[in-house]
């Protein structure tokens, strides 16, 4: 699940309300980056699906239309063919990751409300990638503890995308880092949580902030010291941390 920035506002400054996921401190330069970067090179599927779940009620657990943008390219650059994408929502990012492979690439995409993939699902089979996406409703846990007893998936996947439930992340990770190929990526998202991992203890924070936080933190941590891979924590969206693994 993805979230809203500028809950926490902490000294330097930082967003009012829930315009955007963006952690930088000005609307302004975070709008000049999407009509300058992102909205000119918008594919129209990516613009009419962004536009569509920015309608949805829940419409803050979409990834961010900049992340989107480089997810896409990020997936191109490495030749990215199989993946896997845990928590798909309306399908938004998926959406990004499918339009950036091959035409015989593949996703692997898990969510438990099948319902809010398929107000989507129109829009990426417009787009004539839906033969890419192998989705499963239903927790991600059980799919890949059996991948995983298959010695035949170990180390197969070039790139994974976790936005899902942040109390599982480090259960994932258990399982993905044996899925994720040697030089390939596993990314997961929300790792600065409104930026209230830099938040005091008793700062004065919405509960479901303060709930996720604490498993953010322990994942920070774990991948921070987790000798099989590289990181990389940027602040694009709300904070997304890239671990390639190594061996």
């Amino acid at each position: 699940m993805a979230a809203a920035s500028g809950i926490y506002q902490g000294q330097a400054g930082a967003h009012q309300g829930f315009g955007h996921k963006s952690l930088l401190q000005s609307d302004d330069l975070y709008q000049y980056i999407l009509e300058t970067s992102v909205y000119p090179r918008e594919p129209e599927p990516m613009k009419e699906l962004r536009e569509m779940t920015a309608r949805h009620p829940w419409n803050t657990m979409t990834t961010s239309a900049d992340e989107n943008q480089f997810l896409n390219m990020l997936l191109k650059l490495i030749n990215a063919k199989k993946t896997m994408e845990i928590g798909v929502y309306t399908g938004y990012s998926l959406l990004a990751t499918a339009l950036a492979l091959p035409q015989d690439g593949k996703i692997l995409a898990m969510d438990v409300n099948r319902e809010h993939y398929e107000l989507g699902l129109p829009i990426i089979e417009k787009a004539g990638v839906a033969h890419k996406i192998d989705f499963r409703e239903g927790p991600a846990l059980p799919v890949l503890d059996q991948l995983v007893e298959d010695d035949k998936n170990h180390g197969t996947f070039d790139f994974i995308f976790v936005d899902a439930d942040k109390n599982n992340y480090l259960n994932y990770h258990k399982r993905l880092i044996e899925l994720v190929k040697v030089g390939g990526l596993i990314g997961y998202d929300n790792t600065l949580w409104n930026g209230s991992v830099a938040a005091p203890v008793d700062a004065p924070l919405p509960e479901y902030l303060i709930y996720y936080r604490q498993f953010v933190l322990e994942l920070n941590k774990a991948l921070a010291v987790d000798p099989r891979i590289e990181i990389c924590m940027l602040s694009v969206g709300d904070g997304i941390t890239l671990c390639r693994r190594i061996k």
